[in-house]
């Protein structure tokens, strides 16, 4: 049992066309760059966007399917949906705004506004019980439009980027009430996000859509180690390459060649973590065998850590320390020498 949707979605500049499985119990992240279709996928399922073709089934209930004329409208669907913007009913009471989808369900006005009481204690908004939506802040709204959600208690919860628009601090308390919520909800978890945070932290799995395709799918921990794009690689903050391999050399596209020990033959995905990366004012002594001359063309203050973006023979990315980045004088430019340590260059097939 689960959700099973093939569907293909044509409009404007989008041509979506992707198979999404989710099991019982689980939750998946779908992520991609803008454009990509994921927010199209949601609307499919939920029925607010119409299928080209296709065929979407939850716990074999068909919600829609081309090829037969069923459709199921929305309402009839049994799940939740958070959208990126909370959508809160401004003339309603946080209680009612909660209590609503109830009602819409069927539920008694009574039976409703108290079971809504429930989930605002569980989401700790019994305070706010009586506040209209113009009085929350975005974390209290977002949390208002999940427990909204999950009231009604569905078999499917949809949520197209929660966490969006938050500061930081409120996005990082609100993401740690979102991951003990979501796991105490037993149906299938359905989320879309652009932030690699958010998708490793509250996802079992990733699906990743570029240009309306699934191009890779796995547990977080497979997907990060091996990523099959240069949007994924830039999702999880890795140096990702492409050559071919022979020996222990893996020769890139431009000519350059690395080192690599135990590189399996012919064509390859290389990945370099950028704390993997070393750099220098002057050559290192020795024998290092991957060095190379470059310059710095931009530089990433991220708080404890310093990303810096390099032009060597080829585009690589370095991280190093506040103290380090102070050293060695990023900021004064000039030639630096880098080097990878072989044994943490990572290769697979491509």
């Amino acid at each position: 049992m689960g959700l099973d949707a093939a569907l293909a979605v044509r409009f404007d500049r989008l041509d979506l066309d992707v198979r999404i499985e989710v099991a019982g119990g689980e939750v998946v992240a779908l992520v991609g760059p803008s454009g990509a279709g994921k927010t199209t996928v949601l609307r499919a399922i939920a029925g607010l966007a119409p299928l080209a073709t296709g065929r979407i089934v939850l716990d074999g209930t068909v919600f829609a399917d081309t090829a037969s004329g069923e459709w199921l409208p929305p309402e009839r669907r049994h799940l939740g949906i958070v959208f990126q913007e909370a959508l809160l009913f401004p003339h309603l009471t946080v209680l009612d705004n909660v209590a609503a989808g109830l009602r819409f369900t069927g539920s008694s006005r009574p039976a409703a506004r108290s079971r809504a009481r429930e989930w605002l204690a569980r989401f700790d908004l019994a305070a706010m019980a009586s506040a209209l939506p113009a009085a929350l802040s975005g974390g209290q709204a977002r949390r208002v439009a999940l427990a909204r959600a999950l009231a009604v208690q569905p078999r499917l919860l949809l949520l197209d980027e929660p966490l969006t628009a938050l500061d930081v601090a409120t996005r990082t308390e609100v993401r740690r009430e979102l991951r003990r919520h979501l796991a105490s909800f037993a149906g299938i978890r359905l989320l879309v996000t652009h932030d690699p945070i958010d998708a490793l932290a509250l996802a079992d799995r990733l699906i990743v859509l570029e240009h309306g395709r699934v191009v890779q799918s796995g547990n977080p921990l497979d997907v990060t180690a091996r990523p099959r794009s240069r949007y994924v690689a830039d999702f999880v903050g890795v140096n990702w390459l492409r050559g071919r391999a022979h020996a222990d050399t893996v020769v890139l596209a431009d000519g350059v060649t690395l080192t690599v020990p135990d590189a399996d033959p012919g064509e390859v995905f290389v990945v370099v973590h950028p704390r993997a990366v070393a750099l220098h004012r002057r050559r290192p002594e020795g024998s290092p065998r991957n060095v190379f001359a470059g310059a710095v063309v931009a530089i990433d203050d991220e708080g404890t850590r310093v990303r810096v973006h390099l032009a060597v023979p080829f585009p690589l990315v370095a991280e190093v320390t506040r103290a380090a980045a102070a050293e060695l004088e990023l900021d004064r430019g000039g030639t630096f020498w880098v080097t990878i340590k072989a044994t943490e260059i990572t290769t697979y097939p491509a």
